[in-house]
């Protein structure tokens, strides 16, 4: 998602509210999953260096969302979320508030209560307006004291670029609409390490351009800077190896809302010859297991989807269509 497209934020202190239109180059599905799936809103809700983890999330009206932000000392903030109305893919909203492990609410704290509306614009954007209210303007004062705004910014936008150039990358490096199969690799910040040692071993020359890294992002007006320490980590890199096989490595660090893990660390992509067997692939390998991004069209061109088969075993598939 490239939510560059438009941002407003406006504080109305007569009636205790924030009002916040944002655009999307990504279609309504993608958007509106991307806020109701907790996998996906794990991966950008909290403020940098801060990061969400949901420990429960029932999207129905009457059901609540209950997650943490972890920060950066191992401190925990845990916030609940329950949801009053939704009318799917238009709008949904409810309260928020602070809270135990348990979603004890805490009264001592301010709550707000946010109203979320979805707007389809056309079939490669969309929009969402945000109006959250306070039951007081002392509540109000307190949140925009606290760095809302900056936070809530930074998170979506880091995201969108990292989408953004790293699949536009795999796109462009792929020039026909012949299957294969490659795995994919995520490193905690040694993947040009990684890398040269495989293509080493196996006497190959990394594709295209080769190693492209994060500070090769092209940077909007409107777009955050990429941190410093991370401009030099690899954004991604393309390796053949055996019998047409190739190794895609990225970095995955925490300033851009990535933790790895040795669950999370490698992936078999997989690149169908049509439509129709990527749905094939994805529908019959997935069954049973996790699907953690439904095959959609992306604003990126590519027809894609992620999932953890019943094995534990992580899987992508990536179709994009050839002239």
């Amino acid at each position: 998602m490239n939510s560059h497209l438009q941002f407003d934020f406006i504080v109305n202190k007569d009636t205790n509210t924030i009002n916040i239109k944002r655009s999307f180059a990504a279609d309504l599905d993608l958007v509106w999953d991307a806020w109701t799936l907790p996998e996906l809103l794990d991966q950008w809700w909290a403020p940098k260096p801060f990061q969400t983890k949901t420990k429960t999330m029932n999207f129905t009206v009457g059901g609540y969302w209950l997650y943490c932000m972890i920060g950066p000392a191992n401190e925990v903030y845990w916030s609940k979320s329950e949801f009053d109305k939704i009318d799917i893919k238009k709008s949904f909203e409810g309260w928020d508030a602070f809270c135990d492990e348990d979603g004890n609410v805490n009264d001592t704290m301010p709550r707000s209560h946010w109203h979320n509306a979805f707007e389809s614009i056309d079939q490669s954007s969309s929009s969402v307006h945000i109006t959250i209210s306070y039951k007081s303007l002392a509540d109000l004062e307190a949140n925009i004291k606290m760095g809302f705004r900056d936070g809530f910014t930074m998170a979506l936008e880091n995201l969108d670029q990292y989408l953004e150039a790293q699949t536009k990358l795999r796109v462009s490096l792929k020039t026909t609409n012949h299957a294969r199969v490659c795995t994919y690799l995520n490193f905690p910040g040694n993947t040009e390490e990684a890398m040269n040692f495989y293509k080493d071993v196996f006497n190959s020359s990394f594709s295209g351009k080769g190693i492209q890294r994060f500070g090769d992002i092209p940077q909007g007006p409107d777009q955050p800077p990429i941190p410093d320490n991370i401009k030099d980590m690899v954004l991604h890199v393309e390796l053949p190896i055996l019998g047409n096989h190739v190794l895609m490595a990225t970095d995955a660090p925490k300033e851009m809302g990535f933790t790895l893990n040795r669950g999370n660390n490698m992936y078999i992509s997989l690149e169908p010859e049509s439509r129709a067997e990527t749905d094939r692939l994805f529908n019959e390998l997935s069954e049973g297991g996790n699907v953690t991004m439904p095959l959609k069209d992306m604003f990126f061109g590519a027809y894609f989807g992620e999932f953890t088969d019943k094995y534990g075993i992580n899987w992508m598939l990536n179709y994009v269509e050839k002239n």
